[in-house]
């Protein structure tokens, strides 16, 4: 069995890929959450379970010996636009902990203070940001999605200016990797190809080890990645979550999600729907997010042409090659998840019309994206109940629900064991908008985390409902809608 064995694989890679820095101490560090099933995991030692001495750790006041704090440097492309130098403005990287099956995963404090990369920024964290990522974090995790996951959070007892002074906090978060397409970008804009290809090496051989034994590593690399990227946004667009801001500063070369900012769940269905205040074009909607990721591996392709072929042109046709996989990946896995929670358990190409009328009808009907799918399984017998009452064209909910049931009668499988299956996949529980924004808002205004801790322990189980938790599965009114999310930064 793996034992508590710190190590720092970056860290000790040195310049330029990252940079020493020590966390700027907070005033009075105190306890807002903690994770032990997520500590037990990594091994962490219960010293720092909820303790002083975990208040030290988690806060950056006092680290223990075997903590190396270094901020890693990446670039990327903002919204389009190619910045060359930004990196860990506001996180550090603590170490890398083995887990209890062997997976080593990075420890990072975000919100820790100023780095050689904070830009002006002040490095901090503003409570609301941070106790959002936790909570979206998390029930990802729960919702079986790869993803960053939250360890700590501590309140520091200093403020942070934003458009108002916010109370400042710190996330301890947890991820195969931290490592972004911007990562790459970073070396590559500098041109120095050594130093690029032994960054692609360190991360074939922590990260993707099968792509060591191929004839063409990077290639290999590359088509891994892609592969990644494709099954995570399907995973996204099932679930009606907008990330917010896919720059390729912010998309994980694990294919974890990373960097939640003004993320969302959508409540009624719309394919443009953007949730980020920054986000006034729409580059990031919903239905855009396939297209943004295969733009991302586009330029992360570009920094590896050199390694992929010593021949430009040979590098160009193999590089494309690999990305033409993304949309065929992509939608075949997405039409694989959306045709299981439409009750279809092998989905084929000829269930796409009934997947895509399936979703025009939700748009037609102003209707809520997890209800349309949850309340389905109680349609299975009884096409005038459960999605039914979403829909105010009786007629063209009919008319689909009557191709649907053909569908599901082909199978050969009992209706009660469908509607079984369906619940499974299509949760009940999703981080409303609305909810957490009240709960943000109790925590700073008044210091009441009790709608924080209710629905951090709801959100564990989201496939499964209550009388305790029904409230929590409800939509918003029309005077609770959220139209707005904010980064934090």
């Amino acid at each position: 069995m793996p034992k508590f064995n710190p190590k720092h694989s970056l860290a000790q890679l040195g310049e330029p890929y990252s940079l020493s820095c020590s966390p700027t101490r907070v005033s009075a560090p105190q306890w807002l959450a903690f994770n032990p099933e997520l500590a037990a995991q990594l091994q962490i030692p219960e010293v720092f379970w909820g303790t002083d001495t975990g208040l030290g750790l988690f806060s950056g006041n006092q680290l223990p010996d075997w903590a190396k704090p270094v901020a890693h440097a990446y670039a990327g492309h903002q919204f389009g636009n190619f910045v060359p130098q930004l990196g860990d403005g506001r996180a550090l990287l603590l170490a890398e902990l083995e887990d209890v099956n062997g997976q080593l995963f990075d420890l990072q404090l975000k919100g820790a203070g100023q780095t050689p990369f904070s830009r002006r920024g002040d490095g901090r964290a503003p409570l609301g940001p941070v106790l959002r990522e936790y909570l979206v974090s998390e029930a990802m995790h729960a919702l079986g999605v790869p993803t960053t996951r939250a360890l700590a959070a501590v309140l520091t007892g200093d403020w942070v200016q934003r458009e108002t002074a916010e109370p400042g906090a710190i996330i301890t978060r947890v991820a195969k990797s931290h490592i972004r397409i911007g990562s790459f970008q970073y070396l590559a804009a500098r041109g120095d190809t050594v130093k690029l290809k032994t960054f692609a090496d360190y991360v074939i051989a922590r990260h993707y080890p099968a792509c060591a034994d191929s004839d063409t590593p990077y290639l290999a690399l590359l088509e891994a990645i892609v592969a990644a990227q494709a099954a995570l946004i399907a995973q996204w667009m099932s679930l009606g979550f907008i990330h917010g801001v896919m720059n390729t500063d912010n998309m994980s070369i694990t294919g974890e999600t990373i960097d939640y900012g003004p993320c969302a769940f959508m409540d009624s269905f719309n394919p443009a729907q953007v949730y980020s205040f920054i986000d006034t074009q729409g580059r990031y909607a919903w239905g855009n997010q396939p297209k943004i990721g295969s733009w991302n591996l586009a330029r992360f392709a570009e920094t590896l042409l050199p390694l992929v072929s010593e021949n430009a042109e040979r590098a160009v046709e193999l590089a494309t090659q690999a990305l033409q996989q993304f949309n065929m990946l992509n939608e075949t896995e997405f039409r694989r998840l959306m045709g299981i929670k439409l009750g279809i358990t092998e989905p084929v190409a000829t269930d796409e019309p009934l997947i895509r009328d399936y979703l025009t009808l939700m748009v037609k009907n102003n209707a809520d994206f997890t209800l349309a799918f949850r309340l389905l399984s109680q349609s299975v017998t009884d096409s005038s109940a459960g999605a039914a009452g979403l829909f105010a064209d009786n007629n063209g909910w009919q008319d689909w629900a009557i191709r649907w049931h053909k569908r599901l009668a082909e199978q050969g499988v009992s209706t009660a064991d469908i509607a079984l299956q369906m619940n499974k996949v299509n949760p009940a529980l999703i981080p409303r908008n609305h909810q957490i924004a009240k709960a943000l808002e109790h925590a700073a205004n008044d210091g009441d985390l009790s709608l924080f801790n209710r629905l951090h322990k709801a959100l564990k189980t989201p496939f499964e409902l209550s009388a305790e938790t029904a409230d929590l599965a409800q939509p918003p009114t029309a005077e609770q809608c959220i139209s707005n999310t904010f980064c934090g930064t």
